[in-house]
């Protein structure tokens, strides 16, 4: 079993004492085994001197689509609703096999140098086999699912599905794929919203979420334009609809939810639903603010999604902290949204929308050994003297600044190379795939 020593470094545990400890960490196999003090140097295979340096736990994001990455910059200054018809949804209708793999792989990428270790993605509807297959080399800790599209007239027909066959191959993926590598890659129901599934869909998946005891992850109250269709269609508000289904549970992730009323916000609040704050996907669709300060009032679990690569342009979680604290500060003060806060959702508050903070989330032993190591130690970062280090991180720390990341016990990246993927390959093959994708799209380039 290998063991990693990480020596000398500064500790942001986000344990519940929320402590900051100094001193070393033991990696045991994929978790930790020991941490603070001085940890003698023989009980370890690989020594890491993090002196100077600043270890978190790893970034847990709640919304991702690793099969869009591919698209980023192909999608630029759209609402929510021009954004999927015009653009997105014809590019996920001309994937292949090889692009949704590499689509993942610079995703998963991109993830890895920028400190997250666990996301939860939702792939587009054919070839999630091939994503899964990306997930797992990569060694990245994953909630993974194929959407699920049985329904609306202006879906192109390549991503059009029988409700049967979409739900069949949803569970041919979870039978092969949930719980895969000790539990480091799981399965979660991807329906993609309410407007392009059915409700036969939607009960079904309901049932099979409840008996395979995996999330349900799907977008709700994005858009003011897609909520009005979703009344005129079913009577009922997005999230009063899905309750009505009995999909509004603690497995339930929703992604989003900028436009609540006070009867979504209690369902979330007494049904222990999860939100996924996605501020740079809400500001760049023009979709809006989402009320976050009121819904940690409400107790509401909350964390943080960077969403897809084309509607943000990145999947860095430096990036949506930073966001998730500034867009209240105008309308509710500037201790609305402070930088402790936004931390817990990038880290502890990813762990619980998961189902996982007895495993991720905090820097703790027994935990599963995901963190990433940052170097502090730049202009950009200077003076640190008198600074609290979470406002270091969260206000001015870029990804450029995580100089290696660990994932189950598994070195990924050091020192800014990447262990598990080549990166020179990964871009060479993503520009390949784009160029196929645009053209069987019909899309000019």
């Amino acid at each position: 079993m290998l063991k990693i020593l990480i020596k000398n470094a500064e500790f942001i545990t986000m344990n519940a004492k929320e402590e900051i400890i100094y001193g070393d960490l033991l990696i045991e196999g994929d978790r930790i085994k020991a941490m603070g003090g001085e940890l003698c140097d023989q009980a370890a295979d690989k020594v890491i001197d993090a002196k100077g340096k600043t270890v978190i736990p790893g970034f847990i994001q709640t919304h991702i689509h690793l099969c869009q990455t591919l698209f980023r910059g192909q999608a630029d200054d759209l609402e929510l609703l021009d954004w999927l018809k015009q653009r997105i949804w014809p590019l996920e209708a001309s994937h292949d096999e090889e692009s949704v793999y590499y689509s993942a792989m610079l995703g998963i990428g991109e993830l890895i140098q920028s400190g997250t270790t666990t996301i939860m993605d939702m792939e587009t509807v054919h070839h999630t086999d091939y994503a899964f297959q990306a997930l797992s080399q990569s060694g990245i800790r994953a909630l993974s699912g194929k959407v699920m599209m049985d329904k609306g007239g202006e879906v192109p027909t390549g991503l059009r599905e029988v409700t049967a066959r979409s739900l069949q191959q949803s569970v041919d993926l979870l039978e092969k794929w949930h719980g895969f590598d000790n539990g480091r890659l799981k399965y979660a129901f991807s329906p993609r919203f309410v407007i392009s599934c059915t409700e036969e869909l939607l009960k079904e998946v309901q049932r099979l979420s409840d008996s395979y005891k995996v999330n349900v992850h799907t977008h709700a109250s994005e858009n003011r334009g897609e909520i009005e269709i979703v009344q005129l269609e079913t009577g009922m508000r997005n999230v009063v609809y899905l309750d009505h289904l009995g999909l509004a549970n603690d497995r339930l992730i929703l992604a989003h939810c900028v436009w609540l009323n006070e009867e979504e916000k209690k369902i979330i609040q007494e049904r222990g639903v999860h939100v996924s704050h996605c501020p740079g996907s809400n500001l760049k669709l023009a979709s809006g603010i989402a009320e976050t300060p009121d819904l940690l009032d409400r107790h509401i679990s909350l964390s943080l999604g960077a969403d897809g690569a084309p509607c943000n342009n990145n999947l860095d979680m430096f990036n949506e902290m930073r966001l998730a604290a500034l867009i209240q500060k105008p309308a509710h003060g500037p201790t609305s949204m402070n930088a402790n806060t936004v931390f817990k959702m990038a880290t502890i508050g990813g762990a619980r929308a998961v189902g996982m903070e007895k495993e991720i989330g905090s820097l703790e032993p027994g935990k599963k050994a995901d963190l990433a190591i940052l170097n502090l130690n730049d202009f950009h970062l200077y003076p640190s003297f008198g600074v609290d280090p979470v406002s270091r991180i969260v206000y001015s720390a870029t990804r450029h600044d995580v100089e290696t990341t660990i994932i189950n016990g598994q070195i990924v990246m050091e020192n800014r190379r990447l262990n598990t993927l080549d990166q020179d390959i990964v871009l060479k093959e993503a520009n390949r795939s784009i160029k196929r994708v645009l053209k069987r799209a019909e899309i000019l380039v």
